[in-house]
């Protein structure tokens, strides 16, 4: 409960986390499902949270995809939970663009890769840095 208090966690991330405190495997079985049950532990309100998260942070689709793969969930659920978080992703990564490079379009080959090379690694796609540089709009 201590942990679920402070913020939302996934099934998987709280059964490592319990493991990692010396709880017996049977001990945590119970303990989550009986948390689902009562509502407390819910993957679906861990994963809005992590993508709203991440988003205002500046991470791209991408990025956020990979990390929820990387903490044990189901690439139909991040997919969904991406469908549904209602994000414009191109606005996201324009805002992260204005930040980072204050709104300057590169002004030659080398700039053009550094910028794409960050937004890439923030987890936005190509195609969608591609159209930025090039001062296209959506």
């Amino acid at each position: 409960m201590d942990l679920l208090a402070r913020r939302e966690h996934g099934r998987v991330e709280l059964a490592r986390k319990l493991r990692k405190r010396g709880a017996p495997e049977d001990m945590i079985d119970t303990a989550l499902q009986r948390l689902s049950e009562e509502g407390l532990l819910s993957e679906a309100r861990y994963l809005e949270s992590f993508v709203a998260y991440r988003a205002r942070a500046g991470y791209g689709p991408l990025r956020i995809r990979e990390e929820l793969g990387q903490r044990g969930l189901a690439r139909g659920d991040v997919d969904q939970a991406l469908r549904d978080s209602g994000i414009d992703w191109f606005e996201q990564l324009r805002e992260t663009w204005q930040r980072k490079f204050a709104g300057r379009l590169p002004a030659d080959a080398r700039e053009r890769a550094q910028q794409g090379r960050f937004l890439a690694y923030r987890g936005y796609s190509l195609d969608m840095i591609g159209r930025l540089l090039r001062g296209c709009d959506e």
